[in-house]
């Protein structure tokens, strides 16, 4: 009997769909371990990666601290706190020119401290396309890279979902073409991008520093990356994009 139970608990462990072992902690709590950018803007503190500027006067332009790994289908899960300034998550990103400037450009969650939160949750290609996909809505991109939007939630209502200069969680999924950022629970953006040369299907993750925003404090803890394997591309015959969206 015994060893039958065993043998059922193992086959529910095979089964289940979300295991311990499935989570990669890329952050250690302790030291930049995994991650590169300038010291004088990156350091740990309090168990949280930490970036801050007092003047916003970065030498290269908007800097990042990079993780030392490269990411396709993936969920990633990340708590954030920032006070001024902007900042972002990069994903499926690449490093721009030399890789001591630390400058990256791709897909980005945006966050944003000011005092409008204007660009909180959007979907913005960081020297690239630009706003991809602005908060509570969902976006096709089509392959000439015209952008559809239907909106979804209204925008001012996401925003009270934000805990101001208090820990907030980011959730990013990118499964094939199809990326959707979601914080506290709300999905911000949703993105379908059928622009295939334009598009990324993999590369790195880095957290952002905003150059020109005056003094800001960005904060990054409990950074856990799943991979996914069952993505498959969306194509304009399988998910085509509805008449109600508009084009921008």
């Amino acid at each position: 009997m015994r060893r039958f139970v065993m043998l059922v608990a193992a086959f529910l462990a095979m089964q289940s769909p979300l295991m311990a072992d499935d989570w990669k902690e890329l952050f250690n709590g302790k030291d930049l371990t995994g991650w590169k950018g300038f010291p004088e803007l990156w350091s740990v503190k309090d168990g949280a990666i930490t970036g801050y500027t007092k003047d916003g006067k970065l030498p290269k332009g908007n800097s990042f601290l990079i993780w030392d790994g490269v990411v396709k289908d993936f969920e990633l899960n990340v708590k954030f706190k920032i006070v001024g300034g902007n900042s972002g998550i990069q994903y499926r990103s690449k490093v721009v020119g030399k890789p001591e400037d630390f400058v990256v450009g791709g897909y980005q969650a945006d966050i944003d401290g000011s005092k409008g939160m204007g660009f909180f949750g959007i979907l913005y290609e960081e020297r690239g396309r630009g706003v991809m996909t602005n908060r509570g809505a969902k976006v096709w991109v089509d392959p000439t890279g015209a952008k559809y939007e239907l909106p979804v939630t209204d925008p001012a209502e996401l925003l009270k979902a934000i805990k101001v200069n208090d820990w907030n969680e980011y959730v990013i999924v990118a499964k094939g073409n199809h990326l959707t950022q979601t914080i506290n629970g709300k999905v911000f953006a949703e993105t379908i991008d059928f622009q295939k040369d334009k598009r990324a299907a993999e590369g790195i993750l880095a957290f952002q520093i905003h150059a020109g925003m005056g003094e800001m404090t960005v904060q990054f803890k409990d950074v856990k990356l799943k991979t996914l394997t069952d993505a498959k591309e969306l194509t304009p015959e399988s998910d085509p994009i509805p008449k109600e969206a508009k084009k921008k």
